[in-house]
């Protein structure tokens, strides 16, 4: 039962009809019958080099060929480039549909499995390699998948690079190998995640010092791509003009030069949108970020829009000045998207829905709800947003909503037991809880989970402390009210 792949628009249904079809029991006995030569009918052959003598070890299957059960006669192939053990496994792959994949075999492994294309084998490899993923060996991976078609691999490895990048530095040897066009293409990247350009700077300094002979020279093609008018004015006068590598380039003077005039209309004119089109001023993007939308402030709602950068730890005005004010609205993140759901104007309440696309900085209306939510509940369960209780300036709801971006469609789900305003909801474990809030005479204790399988509502253990205008995560296996 030979592991052969077909076209990716079948892979998934091959596959999983095979693993249907052959039980761990029949696994096992066909994997007996192998180990014990009977209804073999191939014989591969497969060379190691060996210092002293080249010599064969020879292995039977019928897993690579079929020519009928009682063919006495086996056909001999030849497999060079394959060391026995790690044919050993694709066979036993083959029979067992599982391989036994650890530190020391993984990457020969893979190699033999990409020269067969077995994909299954390739994938398993793949995926052990992304658990291992560690700051020692993460451009030890990425490199490795430049012979090999493992482009989530790569992506994955890339990623912990940029992501990890000042922790990288300082413990890594492949840091210390990389080529100085693989090093260039790191810290050209928006999304390296340092907390100050002086870490790239001191990054190249450390290559270079690597082998400053050679390297040396490099200082001009590398120097341009660190964000230089972004650092302190004191650290780059100090650190970065007066640098020996640097003095002694002459390509690195018109950088240094740009660099003082990119800092002085900085600190003049403030940051602008021609700072994006530079590189000595384009700000390094953030790989995660908080957004806070909207709100209460001075008196009446207001359109802000802030976002929080955790790595350079400061908040952004992202406002868009078109879109009015909203409060005690709610808001959810799902597939790229920031969705804005319900809230109050400070004369309307409600049941419109604006979509918020934060790369391009755009708005969209999508479906409105079925009810106007102010002091709304939303949270996000597989791929659905929930939209639960709130004030639709009459009463306090109990009714509950989720909305399926595909189909652009809201759908009405069972309501809840309690008429709830101002509470808050989270996800855990494939389910809703929402707990707290205001029913229009009193701040409740009660809190309730919702099943998507069942489409009910289970009033589960109350709080301590009656809470409205309360914050609930779920965090580990655990549901928090703060």
């Amino acid at each position: 039962m030979m592991d052969v792949e077909e076209p990716a628009a079948a892979s998934g249904f091959h596959q999983s009809n095979m693993e249907r079809k052959m039980s761990a029991m029949a696994c096992t006995i066909f994997n007996e019958l192998r180990l014990e030569g009977k209804l073999c009918d191939v014989v591969i052959k497969f060379a190691i080099e060996d210092p002293a003598e080249k010599h064969l070890s020879l292995c039977t299957s019928r897993a690579l060929f079929t020519s009928g059960w009682n063919n006495t006669e086996k056909k001999v192939y030849s497999i060079p480039g394959v060391s026995p053990d790690m044919m050993k496994l694709i066979i036993e792959y083959a029979y067992t549909r599982t391989v036994p994949i650890t530190a020391d075999n993984v990457e020969r492994l893979l190699a033999a499995a990409d020269q067969f294309n077995i994909m299954g084998i390739v994938r398993a490899c793949c995926e052990f390699l992304k658990s291992q993923l560690c700051l020692d060996n993460c451009i030890g991976i990425c490199k490795f998948t430049d012979y090999y078609h493992c482009p989530e691999l790569r992506q994955k490895a890339y990623m912990y690079i940029l992501h990890n990048f000042e922790e990288m530095v300082k413990v890594s040897a492949e840091f210390l190998e990389l080529s100085v066009y693989e090093l260039r293409d790191i810290i050209e990247k928006d999304e390296l995640n340092v907390k100050q350009e002086d870490a790239v700077f001191e990054a190249i300094l450390k290559w270079i010092s690597h082998d400053p002979a050679r390297r040396k020279q490099h200082i001009a093609m590398l120097l341009p791509k660190v964000r230089l008018a972004l650092m302190h004015a004191e650290y780059f006068m100090n650190n970065v003009k007066i640098n020996d590598f640097v003095k002694d380039n002459e390509e690195c003077k018109p950088v240094i030069i740009n660099t003082l005039k990119a800092m002085y209309d900085l600190n003049m004119n403030g940051p602008s949108s021609s700072d994006f089109s530079n590189p000595l001023t384009r700000p390094r993007l953030p790989y995660a970020i908080l957004f806070a939308i909207g709100g209460w402030s001075g008196g009446s709602p207001t359109n802000a829009i802030e976002a929080y950068d955790a790595r350079a730890d400061r908040w952004v005005n992202v406002t868009c000045e078109e879109e009015s004010p909203r409060a005690y609205h709610g808001a959810a993140y799902l597939k790229g998207f920031v969705y804005i759901i319900g809230g109050f104007d400070s004369v309307d309440y409600f049941n419109s829905v604006k979509r918020f696309d934060p790369v391009k900085k755009t708005w969209h209306q999508v479906a409105p709800m079925h009810s106007r939510r102010c002091y709304v509940s939303v949270t996000v369960l597989d791929n659905f947003i929930y939209a639960m209780g709130g004030f639709d300036g009459y009463v306090r709801l109990n009714t509950a909503e989720r909305y399926e971006p595909e189909t652009n469609q809201w759908t009405l789900i069972m309501p809840m037991h309690e008429q709830r305003s101002d509470a808050s909801a989270t996800t855990l474990f494939g389910k809703v809880y929402i707990c707290g809030g205001f029913n229009g005479n009193e701040c409740l204790f009660t809190a309730e989970m919702y099943s998507p399988e069942t489409n009910q509502w289970t009033m589960i253990a109350p709080m301590r402390s009656r809470r409205s205008g309360i914050g609930v995560i779920a965090y580990g296996d655990q549901v928090y009210a703060v």
